[in-house]
């Protein structure tokens, strides 16, 4: 019997599935001072965004049983991948499971920037009638520049193009013969875009890909979403650009430390900000759970 440990929890229904199909499933979190020696007891290994995975993890776990991690999510930075697969460990994802939440989310926080809505809900409940201080835009007519035009900048792109937005996109990978959409350099969409929103990952090669120079390529009064990874975006370069109206309004559910420890710039009455709930949606973690079930049944079933 194959012994599957899900660190940071799992659906309910997805536990009872892998105990049905004969896996034994042990749902507990463990210390990183005891983890790696823990995981030699386990053929798999399910974790969120809690558990890092480091080298160190992995080598206390070497010359164990573990043969697959799954990341329930889409990013993978909380693996050292190359560690990994240098102990023969293959490395999952679920890509697929929170494409639509993410949009959603990006897509939320948009209209929460441009019409005031976090911060004008604060100032009610203080009492406060700021109907004159809150005249907003519309995002109808308006420029949306997706940067990382994967599944999630995807669905956002079809959501957006519904609400009468025109779309213009960047990725790493070049122009992709199945987006309709126009794909432009980064720097030419920076400059272009009303609206940018952010769905890639934290590139440590290369570093952080939002910096001082390119906010202050991005339009006067432009508005800025990351839903993607905090590293993506400077927050000080940020902050500062908030501070002197060259960004209108970011909208942030990712941060460069989590926990977020950043509290001017949650507090910055220009910032709508969520912790880390992209994927936070019954749907989504229904399909998470669904999509983890896959992948160990078939990596096990091909052993």
């Amino acid at each position: 019997m194959y012994k599957i440990l899900v660190s940071d929890g799992l659906q309910e229904n997805a536990i009872n599935e892998l105990i049905k199909l004969g896996f034994s499933v042990t749902d507990e979190h463990y210390d990183k001072v005891i983890l790696g020696e823990k995981l030699k007891e386990f053929d798999a290994l399910v974790i969120r965004s809690a558990t890092k995975v480091t080298k160190e993890v992995l080598e206390k776990a070497s010359g164990g049983k573990l043969k697959l991690i799954i990341r329930a999510g889409v990013g993978i930075d909380n693996i050292d991948i190359y560690s990994a697969h240098e102990q023969g460990i293959t490395v999952k994802n679920t890509p697929n499971a929170s494409s639509d939440s993410v949009a959603e989310l990006a897509l939320a926080h948009m209209f929460a920037v441009a019409r005031f809505i976090g911060t004008s809900n604060y100032t009610m409940r203080n009492g406060e009638w700021n109907k004159k201080k809150y005249e907003g835009i519309e995002i109808s007519g308006k420029t949306l520049g997706i940067i990382g035009m994967g599944r999630i900048g995807k669905s956002l792109a079809n959501k957006a193009t519904a609400l009468g937005m025109n779309v213009i996109y960047n990725d790493v990978f070049g122009k992709q013969d199945d987006v309709k959409y126009e794909f432009l350099e980064l720097n030419d969409l920076l400059r272009k875009s009303d609206f940018i929103s952010l769905h890639v990952p934290y590139d440590k090669e290369n570093g952080t890909l939002i910096r001082k120079e390119e906010l202050n390529l991005m339009k006067d009064g432009a508005y800025i979403i990351n839903c993607a990874r905090g590293k993506v975006v400077d927050e000080e370069a940020l902050l500062e650009a908030l501070d002197s109206g060259k960004i209108a309004g970011a909208g942030i559910d990712v941060f460069e430390v989590e926990p977020n420890t950043n509290e001017i710039l949650v507090n910055h009455p220009r910032v709508s900000c969520t912790p880390h709930i992209g994927a936070s949606t019954m749907e989504a973690q229904d399909r998470i759970g669904e999509e983890v079930v896959s992948v160990i049944k078939d990596f096990f079933t091909k052993l």
